[in-house]
């Protein structure tokens, strides 16, 4: 099978490089890598046509900030594989779990793969500030949540490592733009009674200062999301 490697892309200048290097690496894979430039304001995209052109299949690159809900959006309408990997643009996951993600659905157990960084099995790296532990809090609050809600029974909802079929995506019609694209496709997948399998994932966290993007009241807004897609017809 054919696995598109969909990587939503923003002011990573420093380590853009450094993954699509470390995604390149995995073999035994036949892929394609697809690259969303969200409106990045430095020097992403320069480095991205100047120093990574054999280290991609597509890139997609708009002026404007819009989101990484709507990157995936479009990710996802121009690629071409049976299996979908979701890849933040940043070094916080780990490449190598490629072959476990997709194993569940290779062996046909599942239709939807979710790399958990809670599960044990995984190498974990987080920073020991008071944000980032408010951070996981909030993230086990918010999969507590959302398994209520869809009556699942998950660990790590809100992961970045989401693998999907292709023809299970087409199901089902997205429309959020921002972070709220990772409630809205849980909450999706399981009004169509999709399972989830979800398989143990390195993870090495970052601060603020280091470049992570989301904020407090994406969590905030993740709520309501939630709640607003378990509510409406469709």
């Amino acid at each position: 099978m054919l696995i598109s490697i969909i990587i939503p892309i923003y002011n990573e200048e420093k380590i853009i490089k450094k993954l699509l290097i470390k995604v390149n690496s995995v073999k035994k894979i036949k892929k394609e890598i697809i690259l969303i430039n969200d409106g990045s304001t430095d020097n992403t995209l320069k480095i991205l046509k100047r120093d990574c052109k054999k280290l991609y299949t597509k890139i997609i690159s708009y002026k404007k900030n819009m989101g990484k809900g709507y990157a995936c959006r479009m990710g996802i309408n121009k690629c071409s594989g049976d299996i979908i990997i979701i890849q933040d643009g940043d070094l916080e996951y780990n490449p190598r779990d490629y072959h476990k993600l997709i194993n569940p659905i290779l062996n046909n157990k599942t239709n939807i793969v979710y790399g958990s960084r809670v599960l044990k099995g995984g190498k974990r790296v987080r920073p020991k500030t008071l944000s980032f532990k408010i951070r996981i809090f909030a993230n086990h609050f918010l999969t507590f949540l959302s398994n209520i809600l869809n009556n699942q029974n998950l660990t790590d909802a809100h992961t970045c490592y989401k693998v999907f079929k292709k023809k299970i995506i087409k199901k089902i019609k997205l429309n959020e733009d921002g972070f709220n694209f990772c409630p809205e496709l849980t909450t999706k997948f399981s009004k169509i009674n999709e399972k989830i399998i979800e398989v143990p994932i390195d993870y090495f966290g970052r601060t603020v200062e280091e470049g992570k993007k989301i904020r407090f009241f994406d969590g905030i807004r993740a709520i309501f999301c939630l709640i607003k897609y378990r509510i409406k017809s469709s």
